[in-house]
Order: structure tokens, then C-alpha cells, then sequence
């Protein structure tokens, strides 16, 4: 099977993962997840695996052969896995679970170098640019920052009380950050990032938060947000069917996208931030044209509800 130029998978309570054709709307691979419900996707950089994380697990596909079987499996953490993504040069995979512990994986071997402890079931981790630090929101409302060359916590956020952090999103020049949480806010600050030391180290400062904005971004839970690669755009995908889309530049309202019939569940910008996919409790993905708004390709074929999606365009 030839390389895919442009990559798109999904996952569904169906217990499948679906590769499509994104200009087509064409399902052409289907793998079978059957012991539990794939919580999060993510295609490696160099685009030759595709990683599923569940139950406990995450588990590695081959992207380019029709191999049903998952060829490494993580194991480690004792529950829900909600989280991974690599180093940009895919030499490590991170990961965080409703376990309170966020791990770090060496992809020569599935095993565990790395283990950080949360106080609370840990919702979404993201990688900073610099490859340094990862940034986590969990259940109790707490964001942290974790330097990885000095192996600890180097900041703490709570930015309203007990409210769950249910994801966020840095920008891919590190100046911003987003996070939303279960009452339908989205925090945006602007990130004051020190340069490291010699050693690599951050420095004991660490990153620092300016708050820009608070929005009452939707009356219901948010599920997703993400900041656009080229930093200009924010989306947020909600529970209650829609995902907005806001201007990073004075946080005014661009877009509401209305379509999906359930509680929108993911999304992903496109390369050039022009074009947005969605996953939904409807069964089906979306892919947006942000200039007008509108739908303009539907992927149909999961039998449940579409719980995350990736999307990789890299050449």
C-alpha cells in the first residue's frame, strides 16, 4: 500500500479505526480495536504508525501495510489512556490517564521511562515547542507545567477552582495557550517563554502565564479546543452540537458550525488553517471550509459515536 500524502483517521465506540481518503470522503482500511473504545489517535511524524491509546494501553499500527494487528503495545497505566502525542522527531511518545500519572515512552522499546504523578485523573497532556515541557489539565481544575530536563512540576494553575480542564491547545510558535473546561469556558494566556540555560534546563522560573482572555465560549461542555497552525484561529467543539470558531487576534466570534446532531467529540485544523475536521456522537466526521462555514465533505461508516479523529499532511 502506497504512502497516504495526506492522512486521516478516526475512532468510534464502535470499536474500529478507519483510514480515509480525505479529498473523497472514501473509507479504505478499516482495523479492528476490539477490547475497548480508542480514546485518542496519533500518527507519528514520520507518518509509518498510527498510535491508539484505550483502556490501559496504547497501542502501534502500521500506517503503509494492510497488518490488522497492532505491532508494540504500552502497557503500564491502570486506566483510561486520554492522551498521547511524540517528540517531533519521534524518539518518545507521551502519555497521561484517569490514572493521575502522565508516563514518557521510548519508541525503541515499549517500555516506561518516565513517570510524573498528578494529584487528580489527568484529561489532556500537550508537548511545548521546545520539546522541554509538557503541560497537563486534569479533572480538579489544575494545569502543570513539566520540565523534563529537571524531571518536576515547575508551575501550577488552577484558573477556576475545581472546574475540570477537559483539553487545551498551544500554539506552534509557544506563544499562547488555550484550555477549556466542563462549564463552556475557554482561558486563553499569552506564554512568557524563557530561553534554557546551557544544560537545556528552563531555568526555576519556568513558563509564565499572562491571562488574555476568558470567554464563555458555549452553555455546555466543551470537548476540544485547538489553536490553528498558523495561530490566528481557536476552535472549540462542544456537547452542544456545534464547534465556534474565534479570533485569536480580539477573540471575536468568526464562525459557528452547525451540522453535527450530537456532542461534537474532536477536531483538527488543517495545515494551511483553512479547513477544520470534526468527530461527533452522530457517527460521522466533518471537514469544514472556514472561510463560508460550511460542510463541504462528510465520512460516514462508524456505527457509533466518533470519539477522535488525526490528521497528519505533512510531505
Amino acid at each position: 500500500m502506497p504512502p497516504a500524502r495526506v492522512l486521516l483517521a478516526s475512532a468510534s465506540y464502535d470499536h474500529t479505526i478507519r483510514l480515509w481518503e480525505a479529498p473523497s470522503g472514501v473509507c479504505y482500511r478499516t482495523i479492528q480495536h476490539a477490547d475497548h473504545q480508542v480514546n485518542k489517535l496519533e500518527i507519528m511524524p514520520d507518518k509509518q504508525y498510527l498510535a491508539a491509546a484505550g483502556n490501559r494501553a496504547i497501542r502501534l499500527f502500521e500506517i503503509n501495510t494492510n497488518n490488522p494487528n497492532s505491532v508494540t503495545s504500552f502497557d503500564g497505566h491502570t486506566n483510561n489512556v486520554t492522551s498521547l502525542g511524540f517528540h517531533r522527531d519521534g524518539k518518545w511518545m507521551y502519555s497521561g490517564s484517569e490514572d493521575k500519572t502522565i508516563k514518557i515512552w521510548d519508541l525503541r522499546a515499549p517500555n516506561c521511562q518516565r513517570e510524573y504523578e498528578c494529584t487528580a485523573p489527568v484529561n489532556c497532556v500537550v508537548l511545548h515547542p521546545n520539546q522541554a515541557e509538557l503541560i497537563s489539565g486534569d479533572q480538579q481544575g489544575n494545569i502543570r507545567v513539566w520540565d523534563l530536563t529537571a524531571n518536576a512540576c515547575s508551575r501550577e494553575l488552577v484558573p477556576a477552582g475545581a472546574d475540570g480542564i477537559r483539553s487545551l491547545s498551544i500554539s506552534s510558535d509557544a506563544s499562547r495557550l488555550a484550555a477549556v473546561n466542563n462549564n463552556g469556558v475557554c482561558f486563553v494566556w499569552r506564554l512568557n517563554n524563557p530561553p534554557p540555560d546551557a544544560s537545556g534546563a528552563i531555568g526555576n522560573e519556568g513558563v509564565a502565564f499572562e491571562p488574555l482572555r476568558r470567554l464563555q465560549a458555549h452553555d455546555a461542555y466543551i470537548l476540544k479546543v485547538a489553536i490553528s497552525p498558523d495561530g490566528q484561529k481557536l476552535a472549540t467543539a462542544s456537547a452542544d452540537h456545534t464547534v465556534r470558531i474565534w479570533s485569536m487576534t480580539d477573540f471575536s466570534l468568526l464562525k459557528t458550525l452547525t451540522g453535527h446532531q450530537r456532542w461534537v467529540w474532536d477536531c483538527v485544523f488543517s495545515h494551511d488553517s483553512d479547513f477544520l475536521v470534526t468527530a461527533s456522537s452522530d457517527s460521522t466526521l466533518r471537514l469544514w471550509d472556514l472561510e463560508n462555514g460550511e460542510t463541504i465533505r462528510q465520512y460516514t461508516g462508524h456505527q457509533k459515536a466518533v470519539s477522535c479523529v488525526a490528521l497528519n499532511e505533512a510531505s
